[in-house]
């Protein structure tokens, strides 16, 4: 920085300098501080200088600074008079307050010493007083044992008299009696406080003793009278049907108790008040329903326990009902006019058998329940508890708000009430349905035709037990509530998919047997049981759709994370059993097939009227079957025999030597059609895609005259059926017997250029048609290698 910049600085920061003699003083013990302020605010001037005038040009603005801070100046030393003026003004207002306060203590002591030196003459006459006072509280006590000589002499006699009373259950003469007694006690303790009010707690001990000896037997008289009256209490029910005078005596006794209760809690209750007598409060009318709840917690108990389980659970629980509603009748009509109108004792009865009944079915549904046993408990929970019969009767209604009285089963006890009888009722319908199962394992086994219904198709009893049971079990289920139908069905559904889990294994095993035992024609009715485990599914999965319709659309998979599919199993099993239908027929025509598109058969036609035989047996027994499987299954035959004699053909066990040979083929191939086609169209089957449809188009290949029309032919069948191979086409020309190799190279590399994708919907056929590999002959030279 330059000296001229310096210089200006130094010249602008001189208005706020301190003199020499302020800076001796500062510099000094007082102000050790100021000198180092000093240099930093220096310092942070020529700091903040440094930036501002960092350039010549900026000097012209430096008389606006100056200006600015001589302003600034100014009004710091402005604020700083003013707010020493402050503290001085304050500063002397405190020291007035001061002296004004001392002024007035002065005034203060003066007056405490006067009033100490007359404090001190007054003791002095005082101290003459004090045996006056001695004498006029014995005075006092004597006078009062003089005035209670004759109630001491009376006690004894009031007691004997009192205890008689009560065990004749004289019980109002008793109690009054009784409350002579403790008036008199009351009385004497309080004298022997003194008339100077002294507290209870000064008595000495050895007065409180004397009197608690004395008045003894009272103690014993209020334990006596409480006992008699309890017991009157506790038999109310009894005694309104015979005599209620004690009933009433007793509600009176406790009136009066609570009564005195409040008066003395109200006079004395204070900390400068008399002191209550011993035992008080009593509360009697709280003890009154205390004891007229355990009154009817004994009736409950009275109700006998030795048939509460098993069957006798529902008896028992009409016991109770009837037991219930005939107190209730007898406290509304009888014991309700012995006591005054705010005891509401029917509604206090009701909530005492309603805690009661919570408390016992608690203890009901912790026990290990069959099906039956809590169907009675819910059934008694839910309905019959709130019907008119019980707690839903108008004249009870009008007593108290069932909703004051709370569930009589939690939501929770409940649930879990619910779940226990679903687990049982699983139980029972798990094992109703594996002996169902192995009857039904065992009726395979017959030497005889499965049963037929009205309408002629095979069934056994499987399904009927099945649909009872499960119809039966969601029947009673709903007469518990929507809820408890929801979960019963989904258990169900639940176990018939596991039935037909088991009875697809049941198949597969059925399926293996025969096969082991084909040679001893062991089980004769094979297919005939097969058919009719397949009307068997469709029974169960109508069983199956009508439960899941009575199920509760926003109850579906609530229950549980992976909800039941029944009809994922049934498809699988009547999969399963279609499947072994078909290997039956093809194990039948077996025999037959050998035979077809050889010479002997080009030549007399056998073996397909035998063929034909077959299917007409086996079509014959899948009219026994229920729609659409019976349907169904003749179109898997048609495939089955389509697919065949395809296979057949393509073994080449016939190659065409002339173009008689091809007619005379054709020719048979087409007549084989028209009987397999007159088979299935007597049994009334007509599919969507017939594959019977496939044998004139490979006749009419087979009879093309013109092999250089082969081209346009293979063009044709392929675009028919898009899965056909090289392999097939190979096979058609060498069957054809004619066919050229540039004509067959021509033929192939078509097919493999115009190889369309197969379209959806499409059922292949030719895929499950698989070619034998040619063998060629293996030669070897007969001559010697040069």
């Amino acid at each position: 920085m330059t000296d001229w910049c310096r210089l200006c600085i130094t010249a602008d920061a001189a208005p706020i300098r301190l003199s020499t003699g302020d800076r001796r003083k500062y510099n000094g013990a007082l102000w050790p501080e100021v000198e180092r302020a000093e240099v930093l605010a220096r310092g942070a001037a020529l700091k903040w200088a440094s930036v501002v005038f960092c350039r010549p040009e900026h000097l012209e603005r430096l008389s606006q600074y100056k200006k600015r801070e001589s302003q600034r100046t100014v009004s710091v030393h402005t604020r700083l008079k003013s707010m020493v003026q402050s503290y001085l003004e304050g500063v002397g207002w405190g020291l007035e307050q001061l002296r004004e306060a001392r002024i007035e203590l002065k005034e203060v002591s003066q007056t405490l010493k006067k009033a100490g030196s007359e404090a001190d003459q007054n003791a002095e006459g005082a101290q003459s007083l004090e045996r006056m006072r001695e004498v006029s509280a014995n005075h006092c006590q004597l006078l009062a044992a003089v005035s209670n000589l004759p109630r001491l002499y009376s006690v004894r006699t009031l007691v004997l008299e009192t205890e008689r009373l009560v065990e004749s259950r004289r019980l109002l003469e008793a109690h009054a009696h009784l409350m002579d007694l403790e008036h008199w006690q009351d009385d004497i303790l309080w004298q022997l406080h003194g008339a100077a009010g002294r507290s209870r707690s000064s008595l000495s001990q050895e007065d409180k003793e004397l009197v608690q000896k004395y008045f003894s037997g009272v103690g014993q008289l209020v334990e006596a009278l409480g006992k008699e009256l309890w017991a009157v209490v506790s038999s109310a029910l009894a005694l309104a049907r015979q005599n209620p005078t004690p009933f009433v005596s007793a509600v009176r006794i406790v009136e009066r108790e609570e009564a005195l209760d409040q008066s003395l809690l109200k006079e004395r209750g204070g900390p400068q008040g008399r002191p209550l007598p011993p035992g008080r409060p009593r509360c009697w009318r709280a003890a009154f329903f205390q004891v007229l709840e355990e009154a009817v917690s004994a009736r409950f108990r009275s109700v006998s326990y030795l048939h509460t389980r098993g069957p006798g659970l529902a008896g028992h629980l009409s016991a109770l009902q009837h037991g219930i509603m005939a107190d209730l009748a007898t406290v509304r009509h009888l014991l309700e006019h012995c006591v005054p109108a705010h005891y509401q004792l029917t509604a206090a009865y009701l909530r005492a058998s309603h805690r009661c009944l919570h408390t016992h079915l608690a203890q009901v549904s912790s026990w290990d329940l069959e099906s039956g046993e809590i169907f009675a408990v819910l059934n008694w929970v839910l309905h019959i508890y709130n019907s008119p019969d019980m707690m839903g009767d108008p004249e009870l209604v009008t007593e108290m708000d069932k909703e004051d009285l709370g569930p009589l089963i939690s939501t929770e006890g409940l649930e879990h009430l619910q779940s226990k009888y679903v687990q049982s009722v699983r139980r029972s319908v798990s094992e109703w349905m594996h002996k169902a199962l192995q009857v039904e394992l065992q009726d395979w086994q017959r030497d005889q035709e499965p049963d037929t219904d009205h309408e002629g198709f095979y069934q056994t009893c499987l399904p009927t037990i099945i649909t009872q049971m499960l119809e039966e079990n969601t029947r009673v289920a709903l007469m518990i509530g929507p809820s408890l139908r929801d979960q019963t069905i989904q258990m169900g559904l639940y176990e018939i998919e596991n039935l037909l889990n088991r009875f697809r294994e049941a198949l597969v095993e059925f399926g293996k047997d025969h096969r082991r035992n084909l040679t001893n024609n062991k089980n004769e009715f094979y297919l005939h049981y097969l058919l009719a485990s397949i009307s068997n599914c469709i029974i169960l999965k109508k069983s199956t759709e009508s439960l899941q319709q009575q199920q509760s659309s926003r109850s579906a998979g609530q229950y549980s994370r992976t909800p039941p599919n029944p009809m994922a199993a049934l498809d699988r099993a009547v999969r399963r059993a279609c499947r072994l239908v078909m290997d039956q027929l093809l194990l039948d025509l077996q025999p037959f097939l050998s035979g077809l598109l050889t010479r002997p058969w080009l030549q007399h036609g056998d073996p397909t009227p035998k063929l034909c035989h077959v299917l007409e047996g086996h079509l014959e027994l899948y009219s026994r079957v229920r729609p659409p499987c019976g349907q169904r299954l003749q179109e898997e035959a048609q495939w089955l025999m389509v697919v065949e004699y395809v296979r057949a053909l393509m073994q080449k066990k016939l190659v065409c030597r002339s173009g008689e040979e091809r007619r005379l083929l054709a020719q048979q191939m087409l007549q084989d059609d028209q009987l397999f086609r007159e088979i299935f169209h007597n049994m009334g089957s007509e599919p969507e895609v017939n594959p019977l449809a496939l044998l004139p188009v490979l006749a009419d290949f087979i009879r093309l005259k013109d092999p250089g029309m082969l081209t346009l032919e293979v063009s044709g069948l392929a675009a028919k059926y898009p899965d056909i191979g090289e392999e097939h086409v190979s096979v058609l020309l060498d069957v054809r017997g004619d066919v050229s190799r540039d004509i067959r190279r021509t033929v192939l590399d078509l097919l493999e250029q115009s190889a369309p994708p197969l379209p959806a919907g499409y059922r292949p056929i030719f895929t499950d048609i698989l070619v034998p590999p040619s063998t060629m002959a293996f030669c070897l030279p007969t001559a010697k290698c040069v």
